[in-house]
């Protein structure tokens, strides 16, 4: 890889892990969003990577911070994963091979919905959401998290709505992509999918991700908590967009 290149993923991963750090969401929806629309990298290369990654920076940004968790619910949502995961790698193995306009036209669209449910602001529930919620979300995530390493829209969605401090909700939410992380990466190495070169460029990325997290923790940027995610949401609007319509622009 150029100089150039590795400086360009530098700064969409750094870019990514700050912001999840921050808002709880948006390190694999930015980062696959970003290196797909660019070209950087192949997408089922890009998701284990993204996987290792959010291991990292969830590790990184639960520490010293786990009495603040719901572990009930973290597991709940955990176990719906799994077999979300498995749908969603079995996909992308297929389309991969021979529909790659196809798959980016299905990650904008993914990104767009993704960011979108973000805006919608429901009425804040009154008591926590039965735990046939919290495992249904975690199927849907687990499909998403299958094909793009991307969870988050669903759980965000979720998590946000319930009566909760929001420091649990955002480390809840943190926790859960750490559990997807492990479980996906675990599944493509069952199918042989997983290359010395992915942990290399993952390795590669560990003080990237730890700079970001810190800064994400203990220097957070001088804006409101919903302006915030305001420029998140804007952030993968465009990203999303500009992906379907480069996929569009392929069939025109």
């Amino acid at each position: 890889m150029d100089l150039i290149l590795l400086a360009e993923l530098a700064i969409i991963f750094a870019l990514g892990a700050y912001v999840q750090t921050v808002t709880g969401f948006g390190l694999g929806m930015i980062i696959m969003g970003a290196v797909t629309m660019f070209d950087l990298l192949p997408i089922a290369f890009t998701s284990v990577v993204i996987s290792l990654m959010t291991f990292f920076n969830g590790a990184f940004a639960i520490k010293g911070n786990s009495k603040a968790l719901d572990k009930k619910l973290v597991a709940i949502t955990a176990a719906g994963l799994i077999p979300g995961i498995a749908l969603g790698l079995f996909i992308l193995d297929y389309l991969s091979a021979e529909m790659s306009n196809i798959l980016q036209l299905l990650l904008g669209v993914a990104i767009i919905i993704g960011a979108s449910t973000t805006l919608l602001k429901p009425e804040p529930l009154k008591v926590v959401s039965s735990h046939w919620t919290f495992l249904i979300a975690g199927k849907v995530a687990g499909l998403l998290a299958g094909l793009f390493s991307v969870a988050g829209p669903p759980l965000v969605y979720q998590f946000y709505r319930q009566p909760l401090d929001i420091k649990t909700i955002r480390l809840c939410l943190i926790l859960i992509f750490l559990v997807s992380s492990l479980l996906r990466t675990a599944m493509v190495g069952a199918q042989g999918g997983l290359e010395v070169s992915m942990f290399t460029f993952a390795a590669c990325t560990v003080p990237i991700i730890f700079v970001a997290t810190w800064l994400g923790k203990n220097c957070p940027p001088p804006l409101s908590p919903i302006n915030m995610r305001r420029f998140a949401i804007s952030l993968l609007i465009v990203l999303g967009t500009s992906l379907v319509i480069k996929a569009a622009a392929a069939y025109i």
